[in-house]
């Protein structure tokens, strides 16, 4: 199938670039995943995408935990845990994505993480225990396409947790991935790019936003180079600076 970024992706940018869509859990290689491309940036010339479709959309009670299928998105699973009076994943209600680029980036708010709720994950057609997966801030050694994820089953919804995680809620109007950097050890990225004068900047048709200076905009027909070059900038102010490298959560496709 073709799939037109600069209307599928969250940030807008990017072109019409043929994706595979996989049907049935399979040992894949060499391929990059899509999912909903929210914290994505895929070039115009990307090759060897895919996405899964919708047969791995669904949630299913297995009795000692529940099995989810990895296109399953991040508001359907908050809303089933909600519902069903479940905890470990009152943080989604402030995020998107779907299961699949949750778990391999193992996204989270403050001290709430997926890898607290992950038991499992099929990978390539085989199932891989939580210890295995190398989970870490914002990463994991998940090498290979998601399937579907084995998630715990824990009683008791925690409404204090869901708030607090939507007080931080602070998401720009403008097309964006959200956060644009990583968390350094012991600061914030927000903090280093406003010290160094990039909040509310804009290089060409995109820019770091008025409001959070980690949250990278479209201001309006932003293309990837523009995108490029303006996270490159960022990184070598904040390194002449303060002499930290920061890491991109965001996920570019060359």
């Amino acid at each position: 199938m073709l799939i037109d970024f600069s209307c599928y992706s969250s940030v807008k940018i990017g072109g019409l670039v043929k994706v595979q869509v996989l049907d049935v859990c399979a040992p894949y290689a060499g391929l990059r995943m899509v999912g909903l491309a929210n914290n994505l940036l895929v070039a115009p010339e990307a090759k060897n995408l895919a996405i899964l479709s919708k047969n791995f959309d669904y949630i299913t009670d297995l009795g000692t935990c529940l099995e989810v299928g990895a296109k399953t998105n991040a508001q359907k699973l908050f809303s089933y845990y909600k519902n069903h009076d479940l905890q470990g994943l009152e943080f989604l209600g402030a995020l998107p994505g779907s299961l699949g680029g949750l778990v391999k980036m193992n996204a989270g708010m403050k001290a709430y993480e997926m890898k607290e709720v992950v038991e499992a994950l099929n990978i390539n057609g085989e199932w891989v225990e939580a210890k295995d997966l190398g989970f870490g801030y914002r990463t994991s050694g998940i090498e290979g396409v998601v399937f579907k994820a084995r998630l715990k089953k824990r009683k008791g919804f925690r409404q204090e947790v869901y708030q607090d995680c939507q007080c931080m809620r602070c998401h720009p109007k403008k097309p964006s991935f959200g956060s644009c950097f990583k968390n350094p050890p012991g600061d914030f990225a927000g903090r280093l790019l406003e010290a160094v004068g990039l909040k509310g900047f804009s290089l060409g048709r995109v820019g770091f936003s008025p409001l959070h200076a980690n949250f990278l905009i479209n201001l309006g027909g932003g293309r990837f180079e523009e995108v490029v070059k303006l996270i490159a900038l960022a990184k070598e102010r904040v390194f002449n600076a303060f002499g930290i490298a920061l890491v991109e959560e965001v996920c570019i496709y060359y």
